[in-house]
């Protein structure tokens, strides 16, 4: 079969390799459709300590049933199937502790290689993540599974009110996903910060109640403006630069919320007011990846047709076209691109 391998940082080669074949409990995808993604983008760009090059790489998929191993008794051959990349082992410290998320092993034992014509799920990720497509969603659209489920776990974290108002801060794609599912959660007032008119303008077609060009406005003043003189209720910092995170103790209210999302190059430390944090009540909570609760809710979202994802697909291109997709997105063109096999 056809696959990019990921070589070196800038380099990655389509490449025959060997069609991987089905084990017990396990299943073989035909890739339908593989999303591009930031953290992709930055393994392709720089390197991934997840990710040992050479390297099949990709991981948002979505595609139809090709083989079913033994002992596989959710799914048979021909059926269309959306999933995840990881699921945990349910036996470790923190999977005991109701992290699944933090388990020892979810990132050894990750699938990585959408961006193929092939893809094998194991026993782990076929038994707790992964769904049969219902037919009202197309495949690239099934394949937003991954990045919604990390959005939806995060967004969890809180008890998410409808009269809340809350601030995206960041309108890449992870941004304007917050954007969509915190308006299919019911949230009131949604305020999107960011760059980029076309993204902001798609912002607003997702539902963002305000938006902010931070190029022309200053950011916390435009949220104090609109929540008037509070700050927001929650605040999602989707950039992953420093000082955002360090600007976002100042743009939630007294007794509010922070969700550090977008995370920061490795290595790197910030600074937060500890008189602002202590005597306002400001909580700040990081997150990370995802657990099996949250796949299904976001399954559930995405299967309702409450979220508009169709939208964040710039464009469809041929699984040899996906170094153009990242030079594109290297260029600040689209938001994201769906490669079909």
């Amino acid at each position: 079969m056809l696959a990019e391998i990921l070589i070196s940082p800038g380099h990655m080669e389509l490449r025959e390799v060997e069609m991987p074949k089905a084990g017990p409990g396990e299943i073989v995808l035909k890739v339908e459709a593989a999303l591009t993604c930031g953290t992709d983008l930055k393994a392709f760009r720089r390197g991934h300590p997840k990710m040992p090059m050479p390297s099949l790489f990709g991981h948002e998929f979505s595609g139809t049933l090709v083989e079913v191993g033994p002992g596989v008794e959710r799914f048979k051959v021909g059926d269309q199937v959306m999933s995840v990349h990881s699921a945990p082992c349910n036996t470790c410290f923190y999977c005991k502790k109701g992290q699944q998320n933090l388990c020892e092993t979810v990132m050894d034992t990750k699938v990585l290689g959408a961006y193929a014509e092939y893809i094998k799920l194991p026993r782990h990720i076929v038994d707790q993540n992964a769904f049969i497509k219902p037919p009202n969603i197309s495949f690239a659209e099934a394949a937003f599974l991954e990045p919604l489920s990390c959005v939806i776990y995060g967004l969890e974290q809180f008890h998410i009110k409808n009269d809340d108002t809350v601030a995206v801060i960041g309108a890449g794609p992870i941004g304007l996903l917050q954007v969509a599912a915190l308006k299919a959660y019911g949230v009131k007032k949604v305020i999107l910060a960011g760059r980029r008119k076309i993204r902001l303008d798609m912002g607003s077609d997702l539902g963002a109640d305000d938006v902010i060009d931070v190029d022309r406005n200053d950011t916390l003043k435009s949220i104090l403006a609109e929540t008037a003189g509070r700050g927001a209720d929650l605040v999602v910092e989707c950039t992953g630069q420093p000082d955002v995170w360090e600007s976002t103790l100042f743009m939630v209210r007294k007794g509010g919320n922070v969700l550090l999302f977008g995370g920061c190059p490795g290595g790197t430390h910030v600074s937060f007011d500890t008189g602002r944090l202590h005597y306002d009540e400001i909580t700040l909570k990081g997150v990370f990846h995802f657990t099996p609760g949250a796949v299904r809710k976001a399954y559930e979202m995405l299967s309702s047709g409450k979220l508009n994802v169709k939208s964040l697909i710039t464009a469809e291109l041929p699984l040899k076209e996906l170094p153009r997709a990242f030079e594109l997105l290297m260029e600040g063109e689209g938001i994201k691109y769906a490669l079909i096999p």
